[in-house]
């Protein structure tokens, strides 16, 4: 899908290119694609943003958000790859890694009821739709409660196994929010079920990814281009589990989307696996 910038757009990359206009500086995000079987392949979960939100108002979007000061605690029951194998996978050092893999589980809990945790390194709970487990959910969403606290409370582990690295995306120079945003994927755990919960959201949806893709080119779904992109790949899997396998392995590198010429247009650059991606689409 090609979309051609607006004139203003181009003449405001240029200045920050050239130095005359200063970037935001850039928050550190986490965003998890929740996946689910599905009778036309890997469904995942989409929540649209608010049309009042600051940043990509009315997008459809994963459940993710910003990396928070207390998702740096040390002291968090954690299984799965040690955090020293997610800085590697990350391409950051320890201590961020630790953070984006909790506000990943964090953030997916608090916008849509799910939790990658459970009681030991085997086992993830199977349910968290009772009334207790939600006032745990309005508590950490208002930031009236750690996640460190809470699994703590619950005597709960994070589960970074039901975890995995999917991609890294930088938000261009010329907006004025910007995130350093790392995107997992992970599968709903068997027992589990969303809700529409987020505070963030106007409505929220289960779809094949194949088909939301396939609605944003036909303008009838909005996504930035990192949501869209990924539904594409997830699109290319039988099934949540063998996506999971897929990416176990998976390292990651940012990628910033820079204004670049098309022709007589101008359009925003894109990783080499997404030029080829989208040119089998044509």
């Amino acid at each position: 899908m090609r979309i051609q910038l607006p004139d203003s757009l181009v003449q405001a990359a240029r200045a920050f290119s050239a130095g005359d206009s200063t970037p935001a500086e850039p928050r550190n995000a986490a965003t998890v694609v929740l996946t689910r079987p599905g009778a036309a392949g890997p469904e995942v979960y989409l929540l649209r943003r608010q049309a009042s939100m600051a940043f990509a108002a009315g997008m459809c979007v994963f459940p993710g958000g910003g990396v928070d000061a207390r998702d740096f605690e040390a002291h968090i029951a954690w299984a799965g790859p040690s955090v020293e194998q997610w800085a590697a996978q990350l391409d950051t050092d320890a201590a961020t890694a630790r953070a984006l893999v909790c506000a990943a589980v964090r953030e997916t809990f608090e916008e849509s009821g799910v939790l990658l945790a459970g009681p030991s390194a085997d086992e993830v709970v199977s349910d968290t739709t009772a009334a207790d487990w939600e006032a745990d959910r309005v508590a950490l969403e208002g930031r009236e409660l750690s996640f460190s606290e809470f699994l703590q409370r619950r005597g709960l582990v994070l589960r970074s196994d039901l975890l995995v690295p999917w991609s890294a995306w930088l938000t261009p120079i010329f907006e004025p929010r910007r995130y350093r945003t790392w995107f997992f994927a992970a599968a709903l755990p068997e027992g589990q079920r969303t809700r529409d919960v987020s505070s963030e959201s106007s409505s929220v949806v289960w779809m094949a990814a194949e088909a939301a893709a396939a609605q944003v080119e036909a303008r009838e779904l909005m996504m930035l281009p990192p949501t869209y992109l990924t539904c594409l790949q997830v699109a290319a899997f039988d099934s949540p589990s063998g996506l999971v396998a897929g990416a176990r392995d998976r390292s990651v590198q940012m990628f910033m989307p820079e204004v670049v010429s098309d022709g007589d247009d101008f359009i925003l650059s894109r990783p080499e696996w997404a030029t080829e991606l989208l040119e089998s689409r044509e």
